[in-house]
């Protein structure tokens, strides 16, 4: 879709984004510029606020979870439903009622976004159909089986969705898909699972997609992020969350402090776009003794490792670890999460996304800590339990040391980090998946923030701005405030997820870190998209009218 159709496209919507509750100014400002909203939605028993924006921002829904794929099979009609739990007409059931019930079909949860642009375009379930240029990626988190879909942006609402796989090239179900990058070497989509015993993927674009688990030399774990840099290799991020501490602890003894669980690894191929042969690596982060910061130091309540890892000014020598390496140790798939704690990698509460500064040397690594998600955890202050985000800075994407920093120490009103995304050279935005306990724990939904990156944040004068507060809509509400039978196997609160800026280059030199974003510029071809995952699990764009 170029510039002129998406701009005719924001005005024939713009009132329909306004009825829907989004805060619309037609007063620009600089790209760069975004006016902070001043408060978070609240959270409250049968209230389902409409999100608000920054004004100047609006957001257009491209696929919500009752869009039906133009490719429907007995498994999966709807973007974001199975079809478990049918009606007489046999479609699934989206609204539960005492008519049906109380029962609902399983919500899939369309996860992280990766936006391309194919000049030759790309085939769907339709041959005689010309699906344009611009397509949106995503894997589902829930349901069964897994599947990967295909928003054609170009496209009419009979082929906006096509069901690219739900099995992989040997004929097995994917599994649930959480993380997606595109790697331009290997031409492949690369779909992380989130689950230490299901594969890792590798997936052509076009339909049918072709799937493939690399996990023989990826490996599996709890991986969530997933990122590629210029020389070639794949950043992951892990999201394992660990026991309560202290350890062998009960009732009330137990606290809700989780130990870290979760590592940082870097995949080196022995070439670029070699998805089959290659080192896995671990970060390890060292101490002031020059010790690994391990699992182990990290296990007592508030350890001095733990401490010292989230106080503003210190500086950490890290190095990476190999743990696996297929000239070595061969193709078969392997638990990357076990091999890292035997390396004495160094692992976090919940790292699950990270990218490059895009300035184009690949030299700062910004990563999150989603935290404990609870008020109550006595590490919040002290050791991450709210959320942290890291940077680790190196003299190019292959070094082997590098240095670890902490950019920022959450709160209970910046907590629980997730998705990350550059808008600019300088300013990254974090968006919050709190979840339901610390929604209600805070009385606040999640939002998604702004930070300058060359900004001192230990400097309270300095402090994030607000871009978005999400919303809840009727579906999560109900998914959050109910608990009839037949609720339990759907989520609750919406959680921001998916946040994506790109220009959908999907050549080596689209991948995200090389290029300063310039989204929001209507002379750039830079799109912003995020999905406000549970309820009605809508994908929108955000645009500037």
């Amino acid at each position: 879709m170029n510039l002129t159709r998406r701009t005719k496209l924001v005005s024939a919507t713009a009132l329909v984004v306004a009825a829907a509750g989004v805060a619309v100014a037609v007063a620009a400002s600089p790209a760069t510029d975004f006016d902070p909203v001043p408060s978070a939605n609240t959270k409250s028993q049968g209230f389902a606020p409409a999100s608000k924006l920054s004004a100047g921002l609006a957001q257009i829904a491209v696929a919500q979870g009752s869009t039906k794929v133009e490719n429907p099979s007995a498994a999966v009609s709807y973007y974001g439903y199975d079809n478990d739990t049918l009606n007489a007409a046999g479609e699934p059931i989206m609204v539960a009622s005492t008519a049906t019930g109380n029962t609902e079909a399983h919500k899939t949860e369309p996860d992280k976004n990766v936006f391309l642009v194919f000049s030759k375009g790309l085939k769907g379930a339709d041959p005689g159909y010309d699906y344009g240029t611009n397509f949106l990626f995503q894997g589902h988190e829930a349901g069964s089986p897994g599947y990967i879909t295909r928003i054609n942006l170009d496209a009419d609402a009979a082929h906006r969705v096509t069901v690219l796989a739900t099995q992989d090239a040997s004929s097995t179900p994917i599994a649930d898909i959480d993380g997606i990058t595109w790697d331009p070497f290997a031409q492949r989509l690369l779909l992380t699972t989130e689950n230490q015993n299901a594969p890792t993927y590798s997936a052509t674009a076009d339909y049918p997609s072709q799937v493939v688990d690399v996990s023989g030399a990826l490996g599996r774990g709890g991986y969530e992020g997933i990122q590629n840099d210029e020389d070639g290799n794949v950043w992951i991020v892990e999201d394992i969350g660990g026991d309560n501490k202290p350890a062998g602890c009960s009732g009330a003894a137990c606290t809700r402090a989780r130990i870290p669980n979760s590592f940082v690894y870097r995949y080196v191929p022995k070439s670029p776009g070699d998805l089959e042969n290659g080192k896995l690596q671990v970060l390890q982060v060292l101490n002031a003794s020059n010790q690994p910061i391990t699992q182990a130091s990290q296990t007592p309540l508030s350890s001095p490792d733990q401490v010292a890892l989230h106080t503003y000014g210190s500086v950490f020598n890290t190095k990476w670890i190999t743990v696996h390496d297929t000239a070595v140790d061969g193709n078969a798939p392997f638990n990357a999460n076990l091999a890292a704690k035997a390396a004495n990698g160094t692992p976090f509460k919940r790292p699950e996304n990270g990218q490059f500064r895009p300035d184009g040397k690949f030299a700062e690594f910004y990563f999150d800590e989603t935290g404990d998600t609870n008020a109550t955890s006595p590490e919040n202050a002290c050791c991450g339990g709210w959320d942290s985000i890291f940077k680790l800075t190196q003299a190019d994407p292959s070094a082997n040391t590098g240095k670890l920093t902490i950019f920022f120490k959450g709160d209970q009103a910046h907590a629980g980090f997730d998705n990350v995304a550059f808008l600019t050279r300088d300013l990254i935005t974090f968006v919050e998946d709190a979840g339901d306990t610390l929604h209600t724990q805070r009385n606040a939904l999640d939002s998604g923030f702004v930070f300058d990156v060359t900004k001192n944040y230990s400097n309270p004068a300095n402090t994030p701005v607000r871009w978005l507060a999400e919303g809840r809509d009727a579906s999560a509400t109900i998914d959050a405030d109910a608990t009839p039978v037949g609720f339990g196997k759907n989520d609750g609160d919406n959680e921001i997820t998916g946040m994506h800026v790109s220009d959908g280059d999907a050549t080596a030199n689209g991948i995200l870190g090389r290029k300063e974003p310039h989204p929001f510029d209507p002379n750039s071809k830079w799109r912003v998209f995020y999905t406000q995952q549970h309820g009605d699990n809508t994908t929108w764009e955000v645009v500037r009218p």
